[in-house]
């Protein structure tokens, strides 16, 4: 018994040391916890990171403090989960004897006379039954808490603010201006000018076509969506075929018996439409051409890979039962060709960066500043904005050439929005009862960007819109971007879809403001020992490879996502329109840079030649956060490059300083 117990805890040990490598007297809070609520290191590294995402991670140090404080909060949600059991069971118990209450009322036991006689009701009882059912709001919530400090009225107390455990202000955040993350730091840092640039150094291309983003949203047929989907195998089976150089015979379909070995591309999929998917439930989903898409369990165990549902695969193996099939290899999926210009047109770039001599291409003021940050843009308990502020006053001291938002801007999950009880500032000049949204997002957001862009009207403002953002009619991904002219947004603003491609200068750059970093982690089944064990290179692969901002599908369930502030507390979510899945597709060229703003830990990383950014939010929901700022060298041509006149590519990762930086 005890060789048993004390295998069972070496396991449990093992597995901590892969979610959360911890420090030793971590780990012995980490394992208690496991023992005493029963669960697996990798549920309580999902419930570590919800724990995260809510407290915001400078509070959130993996150390024995903090680990106890986790534990703590565990026992108080186990607790108040069985109470409220206790409480439906006491109550279904007084329920299956009670009175209807119409009969309480002098009216008939079961409601057969309601319409027919008319009931008198005398004014209290109206009048309470009006006080019951209006809807709460926020100030009258407010004056239960007599303790509290008087409300300017943007201000909403959190249940954790009450509880003595506030938000930390924007003005008393540690460490403003830290650098917590450096991508090729050996390249100086972008050395900014005396002045503004005269013109903009920054030619801003769309190589998307914006105007397919403006489909009618919630219109979806399934027909169409199954055709979408359909095709997407189909189109994967000729990549395969031809980057393997394999024959028509070599495919099969996997549903069906066959003692041959065969090749089959599909679709992973689930067999249950609840619960997380594992390497038992991995089912094979063929297109209707190949398959009549047909659905086959999968057997993995002679493989090691990473499936997730949606993810395209080519299969090699057997249907020899006609039950499963057995896979003996997964094939590789070809990767899109980098991104590659002329010569003459990278010159002409690296002219307007002032790059025309041989050590220009070292000097750090012939650089490209462009900085990246993603919403939030203010701190749950008030409507102030000053991150935003804070990033606009950055850049105007560096003079940067571009800064890049992706949204949300005014987030449909920030309490104050969501309740819509919330005053502007005095000075706005704008009548209370006659405000709209509009008003306030020209307000709290377009005015810190009018006045960014009057102090270097060089610059160029890229605006990612986001399904969690107010202002966007279009509710569905993919989606249609932001009205610029409507919100009041300086000309140098640029709104464009999510997602887009654009090219910046020479570099194209991939933008998607859909999480599926954070979705792909909660879905990702690995099988076997993984060839990259870092997780936050191996889920941008997973992107690259598909060959689409969002290959998850479908998406992650709104209830397992991290918790949003708002009454309900339920995420938004990533609510796909699968007829216009296509638009999500990278058709032409794998990016320089892949920009994917997530609820994982910011980072900068190379994978595959990509740059992959997440910035991290500018704002958290109860402190400050972080944003990027690259420094883009010039693409220095050798003369073998020049005399042949053929394209060449880019090699941004090579060339590009990106720092992590606090806000």
């Amino acid at each position: 018994m005890s060789s048993k117990k004390s295998e069972s805890t070496s396991t449990i040990g093992d597995e901590l040391d892969e979610w959360f490598v911890p420090h030793p007297e971590v780990k012995i809070e980490l394992e208690s916890i496991c023992r005493l609520h029963s669960i697996l290191p990798e549920e309580l590294f999902y419930k570590w990171e919800s724990y995260t995402i809510r407290m915001g991670q400078e509070r959130t140090i993996l150390d024995v403090p903090t680990v106890r404080e986790f534990k703590n909060e565990l026992q108080e949600t186990v607790e108040r989960e069985a109470r409220t059991k206790s409480h439906m069971r006491s109550a279904d118990r007084r329920g299956a004897y009670a009175t209807p209450r119409n009969a309480a009322k002098g009216g008939d036991v079961f409601s057969m006379l309601d319409g027919i006689t008319p009931v008198q009701q005398s004014s209290s009882v109206g009048n309470k039954r009006k006080s019951d059912f209006k809807t709460p709001s926020i100030s009258k919530s407010s004056k239960a808490h007599t303790t509290s400090s008087p409300s300017d009225g943007r201000s909403l107390p959190t249940p954790t603010e009450q509880a003595g455990n506030q938000s930390v202000s924007f003005a008393a955040r540690q460490n403003p201006g830290q650098i917590i993350e450096t991508l090729n730091g050996h390249l100086d840092i972008h050395d900014p000018p005396i002045a503004p640039h005269p013109e903009p150094r920054v030619k801003l291309t769309a190589n998307t076509d914006l105007k397919k983003f403006r489909y009618r949203p919630m219109a979806m047929h399934l027909s169409e969506a199954s055709e979408v989907l359909d095709d997407r195998i189909d189109e994967f089976q000729s990549l395969i075929q031809s980057h393997h150089g394999l024959d028509d015979s070599a495919f099969g379909n996997a549903a069906a018996q066959n003692t041959n070995e065969i090749v089959a591309v599909g679709r992973i999929a689930s067999d249950s439409p609840e619960g997380k998917l594992n390497a038992a439930s991995i089912v094979f989903e063929t297109s209707r051409r190949t398959g009549a898409g047909l659905r086959v369990p999968l057997k993995v165990e002679s493989v090691s890979y990473q499936f997730f549902p949606g993810q395209i695969v080519a299969v090699r193996g057997i249907n020899a039962s006609g039950e499963f099939f057995s896979v003996s290899e997964v094939l590789d999926v070809p990767l899109l060709a980098p991104a590659a210009s002329q010569p003459s047109t990278l010159e002409t770039f690296n002219e307007r960066l002032g790059a025309t001599e041989e050590g220009d291409y070292r000097v750090s003021s012939k650089t490209l500043n462009i900085i990246v940050a993603s919403g939030p843009y203010t701190a749950d308990d008030n409507l102030a904005f000053e991150p935003l502020q804070a990033l606009c006053q950055k850049a105007e001291e560096t003079y940067a050439d571009m800064l890049i938002l992706t949204g949300p801007l005014f987030d449909t999950e920030h309490p104050l929005l969501a309740s819509g009880d919330f005053d502007l500032p005095d000075d706005c000049n704008i009548e209370p009862d006659r405000a709209t949204l509009a008003d306030a997002f020209r307000v709290l957001i377009a005015k810190p960007l009018q006045a960014l862009a009057q102090a270097v009207p060089s610059i160029t403002i890229v605006c990612i819109p986001s399904t969690r953002d107010l202002m966007n009619k279009h509710v569905s991904w993919p989606q249609d971007n932001l009205p610029g002219k409507k919100l009041g947004l300086p000309k140098q603003a640029k709104m464009v879809s999510n997602p887009v491609t654009v090219s910046i200068n020479e570099t194209v750059v991939a933008i998607s403001a859909q999480d599926i970093l954070y979705e792909l982690r909660r879905e990702e089944v690995v099988v076997g020992k993984p060839k990259e064990s870092n997780m936050l290179a191996r889920l941008p692969r997973h992107v690259i490879q598909q060959r689409h901002f969002f290959p998850l599908y479908p998406p992650v369930e709104r209830a397992i996502l991290p918790k949003t502030g708002t009454e309900e507390g339920i995420a938004t979510g990533t609510p796909i329109d699968a007829s216009y899945l296509k638009l999500g597709e990278w058709l032409e060229a794998r990016p320089d840079m892949l920009i994917q703003p997530s609820a994982l830990p910011q980072f900068a990383k190379v994978v595959e030649n990509v740059l992959v950014i997440n910035p991290g939010p500018l704002s958290k929901r109860k402190g400050a956060g972080t944003y990027a700022q690259l420094t883009i060298y010039p693409r220095k041509l050798s003369d073998e490059e020049r005399s042949k006149g053929a394209l060449v590519g880019h090699k941004l990762f090579e060339r590009a300083r990106v720092d992590v930086v606090r806000i």
